[in-house]
């Protein structure tokens, strides 16, 4: 036997039950007190058992009525909870994010946080990665807004900021005078590191990538230990670095670029949010942005 108990037959019961007479409780629920009694009779059939003494002035229920009474109470209640749960989902929006790990971690999930706690129906779904994937994953339809570092000199990005380059060593143990030249590196195809081997074999200096992490943390501590020499932002560059120049025989490298990316139709809250993450870069260090 798989009996399904209507709520609305429930609701009903309850009613009824709560105002001891069909008068009362076709009041309650705006109903005519037939449709309630037509209501309970259907109730009942379900149930195989009949649920309310209707022999005296107070209707009241029978003894399966009671066990069916708590147990109408709950299905209600959680009936009520789950609309009011989803009620409060539809009202909420979800922006998709992509940040760099260096710039998420740095100064922006702070942006991030006042933005949440001055727009409680919002959330945010961040994601933190290396530039390339989140861009592949902004042109299908992946992120709402990406901040991305890319290559600078042209016009991609709804507001940009240069980046510059710079080489580091470690200021307590430098390998620059080391043949080869020990390199630490993000993984292939990763920023950065294609532009440190290609400019290092046009200077016809001799190099061994000899660590590889995808977390500019470890990229931080693997040069500053003296592992290698690492082309990064020199916004990364810490106390424990060396900052080398042309000087120790190294190329210079053509600057990068921080770049915020939206679609032309991006609603009011991914603006909002745009603007405080560019305020944000902005007080980081990178004024004069080059904003299309």
């Amino acid at each position: 036997m798989n009996t399904l108990f209507d709520l609305d037959l429930l609701h009903a019961f309850v009613a009824v039950v709560d105002a001891r007479n069909f008068t009362a409780a076709s009041r309650h629920l705006n109903l005519t007190q037939s449709t309630v009694s037509q209501k309970i009779l259907r109730l009942e059939e379900t149930a195989g058992l009949r649920l309310l003494d209707r022999s005296k002035r107070t209707v009241r229920p029978t003894e399966a009525g009671e066990q069916l009474l708590g147990y109408a109470r709950r299905m209600l209640s959680l009936n009520d909870e789950a609309v009011a749960t989803l009620s409060r989902v539809s009202m909420n929006r979800t922006l998709r994010l992509g940040l760099p790990e260096d710039l998420a971690s740095a100064f922006l999930t702070p942006v991030l946080a006042d933005f949440i706690r001055s727009h409680d129906k919002v959330t945010l779904d961040v994601t933190s990665g290396l530039s390339q994937d989140l861009r592949r994953g902004y042109d299908v339809g992946e992120f709402d807004l990406v901040v991305v570092k890319q290559r600078s000199g042209g016009k991609d990005g709804v507001t940009r900021w240069p980046d510059p380059l710079g080489w580091l060593d470690s200021a307590m143990h430098p390998v620059i005078e080391a043949d080869p030249l020990p390199l630490v590196a993000f993984p292939p195809h990763g920023l950065y590191r294609s532009d440190m081997t290609q400019a290092l074999d046009a200077a016809g200096r001799r190099w061994n990538i000899v660590y590889t992490s995808s977390s500019l943390a470890s990229i931080q501590s693997a040069i500053a230990d003296g592992l290698g020499v690492g082309l990064l932002p020199l916004r990364a560059a810490l106390p424990v670095h060396r900052v080398l120049t042309e000087a120790q025989g190294l190329p210079e490298i053509p600057p990068m670029e921080i770049a915020i990316h939206h679609r032309q139709d991006a609603s009011a809250l991914i603006l909002a949010v745009a603007a405080a993450l560019a305020d944000a870069i902005d007080r980081g260090g990178h004024g004069g942005n080059t904003g299309s």
